[in-house]
């Protein structure tokens, strides 16, 4: 997908000259901003397909930025930090980030990562185009999953939720009491070529425990999820 916007968030104009540079080169079109504010009126008026996201920020963190871009959307968002903790590393993808590199990076490596994360958006975005021969409804007890709207109902009421959210909804629903593993989930959810953390998985099912009060989706300890089947 190139001629894709890569949103830029990055308070250094050095580092923005050269991955914008970088970015051009191998045909992506950028937006660059040097506040998490910025880049929040930048959502809302014209979206990118994809955030190279600065943590350490002036005014609202990258931190809070992924947080909040994540109550809206999946959209690919890779985090470029100074800090190289495990945990500053573990909280970018809890929070919902796709990737993480750490400064300084080689802006080769982040635009492979760029065209590693494109191609997976598209494929996926492909596939939801396509359809799906599921079952037009899918209900567990309060859970009621709309497959050709895309809808999620709660207790009758509807409730918004993420296209990973729904997908990871989904697969549970469909195959109630079965036990996915982390990697099996990481890899039905987030694609075949996705090399993050499966911290992902926890961080969704976290997300939505939220949501939903009393949804019985089951930790197995050391392996993975299972949605327990309930009457309606």
């Amino acid at each position: 997908m190139k001629g894709a916007i890569i949103g830029i968030v990055e308070d250094d104009p050095h580092i923005r000259e050269i991955v914008e540079a970088y970015l051009h080169k191998e045909g992506y079109k950028t937006e660059s901003v040097d506040t998490a504010e910025k880049a929040w009126d930048m959502w809302q008026e014209t979206p990118p397909d994809l955030w190279v996201l600065d943590i350490m920020l002036p005014g609202m963190n990258g931190y809070d930025f992924c947080s909040r871009i994540r109550q809206e959307s999946d959209v690919p968002i890779i985090i470029i930090s100074a800090r190289d903790e495990e945990v500053d590393k573990v909280l970018g993808l809890e929070l919902g980030s796709d990737d993480y590199l750490t400064k300084p990076f080689s802006p080769r490596e982040l635009v492979a990562r760029v065209n590693r994360m494109v191609k997976r958006w598209e494929k996926y975005h492909d596939k939801e185009n396509q359809g799906t021969e599921s079952e037009p409804t899918l209900k567990n007890g309060d859970l009621t999953l709309s497959i050709e709207e895309r809808r999620v109902f709660w207790q009758g009421e509807e409730v918004e939720v993420t296209a990973k959210e729904f997908s990871l909804l989904q697969i549970l629903v469909s195959q109630t009491n079965r036990a996915f593993s982390r990697d099996e989930l990481l890899y039905k959810v987030w694609g075949d070529d996705y090399f993050g953390s499966d911290r992902a998985v926890d961080d969704l099912v976290k997300r939505l425990r939220k949501k939903f009060a009393d949804v019985p989706i089951e930790t197995v300890w050391g392996y993975g999820y299972r949605l327990r089947e309930r009457e309606a």
